[in-house]
């Protein structure tokens, strides 16, 4: 009897004992894509022995970043900053963390899209004037490191409602600023804009300040070929 009762109690304690939940839509916690990871915004390893060459500037720097690596791959180290540049009045409280502590050979840098883009008021970002006090600024700070310097000048802005706003004519103004500049500092001009300007309805996107994957080769060619000019004899 005694072992009758034991097993019917042992029977509804375990018909009662609550049952493992499944897996469902509801309870199971999905974790959110990590994003790829943008190569061109990872720090490299220096490989010993070669010079170290940094580009600063906008996304248009971002874009020939990965060709000009390769270009150069066995010649130089080519960093960049981990981010856009954006406008000239980044500078200042950017250029120092920008540069870091280790030594560069070559710095081949641009500021220019971003200044001259038009605001909610119409007004430029950056005003011509403000424009070449903050490049002498920079140019004076990037002497200070003993690399040779190369400026490159904006590329062309197309004709068309494009956005943000940007005018044609002021890459012509803003690159005759920043020339001046550049000539009375002895600073090396990577003219960029002549360059791509008879190839623009080959590699420009339409309606955009930016380019085709072939369209950012081609401009890498150029920077490639104004860093190597200036990288030390080995």
């Amino acid at each position: 009897m005694k072992s009758l009762l034991l097993f019917l109690a042992l029977g509804l304690t375990l018909s009662a004992a609550p049952e493992t939940p499944k897996p469902t839509a509801d309870n199971v916690s999905v974790k959110p894509k990590a994003k790829p990871v943008d190569p061109t915004m990872v720090e490299i390893t220096d490989t010993p022995n070669l010079p170290r060459v940094l580009l600063i500037g906008d996304s248009i720097s971002i874009g020939y970043t990965l060709p000009v690596r390769q270009l150069l791959q066995g010649k130089a180290n080519v960093h960049r900053i981990l981010t856009n540049g954006g406008p000239t009045k980044n500078i200042e409280p950017n250029l120092t963390k920008w540069l870091g502590t280790e030594h560069w050979d070559v710095i081949h840098f641009n500021f220019g899209l971003h200044d001259l883009k038009h605001l909610e008021n119409d007004q430029r970002q950056v005003t011509p004037e403000e424009y070449e006090k903050n490049l002498r600024q920079l140019v004076s700070r990037l002497k200070t490191t003993g690399a040779k310097l190369i400026w490159a000048n904006t590329t062309p802005v197309p004709e068309g409602k494009i956005s943000p706003t940007r005018i044609p004519a002021d890459v012509t103004l803003y690159n005759q600023v920043a020339l001046k500049v550049m000539q009375e500092n002895g600073v090396v001009v990577d003219d960029l804009n002549a360059a791509i300007t008879p190839k623009l309805k080959e590699y420009q996107i339409p309606l955009n300040v930016h380019f085709t994957p072939e369209g950012y080769k081609f401009l890498a060619a150029e920077v490639a070929k104004s860093i190597a000019a200036q990288l030390p004899a080995r």
